[in-house]
C-alpha cells in the first residue's frame, strides 16, 4: 500500500523525576507541620503520592504532539498534571492556580499488562504541549501515583512529530 507522503521525524522526550523540587516541596510541608502552621492559601502541598517531574525541550519550535507513551510496571494509577509556570519552590510556592487542565490519567488493571487512559483529555493536554514548548525550555508536571504505585513504576514520554 502507498504511503501519504513522507513520515516526519519524530522526538521522544522522557518525564523524569526531579528529585531537588520533589524533595524541597516535600520539606515544605514538613516545615509546616513541625511549626503547626497552614499552607497560604491556594498553595498546593505535595504529598506522599506524589512527585514533581520535568520535561526538557530540546527543541522548542515545530513540535506536534503525536502520542504520550506510558508504561506502568504493575497495576495501578497516575495522574499527569501539567504547571502553568516554571517554578521554583525555594523562591515561590506551587499554587492551585498554575496546575493545569485536563489532566492525563493513565491506568493499568490488575488482570491485564495493556495501559487505559482518559483519551480526550490526555489527548487536548499533550496538545498543548505542543504550543507550550515553543515559549518554554522546561515544563513541570506533578504525578500522583495511585494504587500502591511509585515512581520506579512508571515510565513515561511525550512523543512529537518534528515539523
Amino acid at each position: 500500500m502507498a504511503e501519504d507522503g513522507p513520515k516526519q521525524p519524530q522526538l521522544s522526550m522522557p518525564l523524569v523525576l526531579d528529585q531537588d523540587l520533589t524533595k524541597q516541596m516535600r520539606l515544605r510541608l514538613e516545615s509546616l507541620k513541625k511549626r503547626g502552621e497552614k499552607r497560604q492559601d491556594g498553595e498546593k502541598l505535595l504529598w506522599p503520592a506524589e512527585a514533581v517531574y520535568r520535561l526538557d525541550f530540546v527543541r522548542q519550535q515545530k513540535l506536534q504532539f503525536e502520542r504520550w507513551d506510558v508504561v506502568l510496571d504493575k497495576p495501578g494509577k497516575v495522574t499527569i498534571t501539567g504547571t502553568s509556570q516554571n517554578w521554583t519552590p525555594d523562591l515561590t510556592n506551587l499554587m492551585t492556580r498554575q496546575l493545569l487542565d485536563p489532566a492525563a490519567i493513565f491506568w493499568r488493571r490488575e488482570d491485564s499488562d495493556t495501559m487505559d487512559w482518559n483519551e480526550a483529555d490526555a489527548l487536548e493536554f499533550g496538545e498543548r504541549l505542543s504550543d507550550l514548548a515553543k515559549i518554554r525550555k522546561v515544563m513541570y508536571f506533578l504525578i500522583t501515583f495511585g494504587e500502591g504505585l511509585e515512581p520506579a513504576d512508571l515510565k513515561a514520554s511525550v512523543v512529537f512529530n518534528q515539523l
